[in-house]
């Protein structure tokens, strides 16, 4: 008996859901090199245009040098700096919570969260389309797990009738490929009734979302007993690395206590820290990159009206153009790269069979022109796409 590897990877190149890793020759910004070839991308997750910033990467330089490279062990450890601890603090002060946590990825800090709050004879509810790391720290938690419809707070509703034990509520703020926002204010609602906490993943709402970037919970104006447990990514709109997670001092010191993730962790390089600081600065103080970026948002979804292309209901830099076969999405990425444009398809398991997309993201780092280009693109190899020729059936 043995892993026949082969015929696995086979089958998912003939349902053209085979996965390749673009090299990427250049800093992020509009204009990359990829597999040797310049191109303007639309698929980074950089929605304010920090990761390339001289002031953010000067930070980090000296941050270096003050510092050294290495976190050299766990936070429990020696390998809390005090980079890090500014960081948390700043981060707290951000989010409008007492607390915050620093951790090396999103992918830790989600899952050392819901597995430190919850265990056997609990529940966690899940929205159907949060992160694989959303679910996977619910299945791995050991508590009663279930996913309710889409936003749809009846649906929740139902689910937290049935609960036991402590109940967590658990959501992606921005839904990271429809680009949809979590109708917080009235899941918040239906959670509280039951006594149950509420967790937001807002790794892509951070940045482009509220009146200082402060994400959805600024937006909706929740605070702390709104939403227990907020997370962010730093490695999205604030263009560096790692996540952290912010609530209450309770919550924080649980975590210390009790999150695998966070405990048996070599903690990230304290220059790290000190270049976060610096783009905090920058997503806090700049507001003309949200104002940028929500010009360009309008303008790509009147655009791509215009054109005809079935968008998401999404005022996000997340802009999916839903194209349903998976070769077919793999076509029309490939024909705008023929055009020297970087914009991937996005296949199933990744999204539900028969909703195979195109994820445009925007970045206040996007001129006008860079987008008219795009849609000048889109206009070109939609009809070759829509008209379903042989090309595009057999891509």
């Amino acid at each position: 008996m043995s892993f026949d590897l082969a015929s696995r990877l086979a089958e998912r190149r003939a349902a053209n859901l085979y996965r390749q890793r673009p090299l990427l020759d250049s800093p992020q910004g509009p204009q990359v090199r990829v597999d040797g070839r310049e191109l303007l991308a639309f698929c980074s997750n950089d929605y304010l245009g920090l990761a390339n910033h001289p002031q953010v990467i000067e930070a980090w330089q000296a941050g270096a040098r003050r510092w050294g490279v290495g976190g050299g062990a766990s936070h429990l450890v020696v390998g809390h700096s005090t980079p890090h601890h500014d960081l948390e603090e700043a981060l707290a002060e951000f989010s409008g919570r007492p607390r915050a946590l620093l951790f090396s990825t999103g992918y830790m800090a989600n899952l050392g969260a819901v597995t430190a709050l919850l265990g056997q004879g609990d529940t966690v509810l899940e929205d159907r389309l949060n992160h694989a790391s959303l679910l996977d720290a619910g299945l791995l938690s050991g508590a009663r797990f279930s996913r309710y419809l889409h936003n749809d707070a009846a649906s929740l509703a139902g689910r937290l009738e049935k609960a036991s034990g402590n109940c967590l509520v658990v959501t992606d703020g921005v839904f990271s490929m429809d680009g949809d926002l979590a109708d917080l204010p009235t899941l918040c609602a239906e959670a509280k009734k039951r006594n149950a906490w509420v967790m937001v993943d807002d790794a892509h709402g951070f940045g482009p979302l509220g009146a200082n970037g402060g994400g959805i919970a600024e937006h909706f104006g929740l605070g702390v007993d709104e939403v227990q447990v907020l997370v962010g990514t730093l490695g999205k709109s604030f263009g560096t690395a790692g996540a952290f997670v912010a609530g209450s001092e309770e919550l924080v010191e649980t975590l210390v206590q009790f999150a695998r993730p966070y405990i048996y962790t070599t903690s990230q390089p304290p220059a790290l820290a000190c270049a976060t600081l610096k783009s905090l600065e920058l997503l806090r103080g700049e507001h003309w990159r949200r104002e940028h970026l929500n010009a360009l948002i309008a303008r790509f979804r009147e655009g791509a009206s215009e054109i005809g292309l079935q968008l998401m209901d999404s005022a996000t830099p997340i802009q999916p153009i839903l194209v349903g076969d998976s070769g077919r999405a793999l076509r029309l990425s490939q024909l705008l790269r023929e055009r020297g444009l970087l914009v991937t398809a996005i296949r199933p398991p990744t999204v539900p069979a028969g909703s195979a997309r195109l994820r445009v993201t925007l970045s206040a780092a996007h001129s006008l022109e860079q987008l008219e280009l795009l849609l000048e693109a889109l206009a070109e190899c939609w009809p070759q796409v829509a008209a379903g020729d042989e090309e595009a059936r057999h891509a």
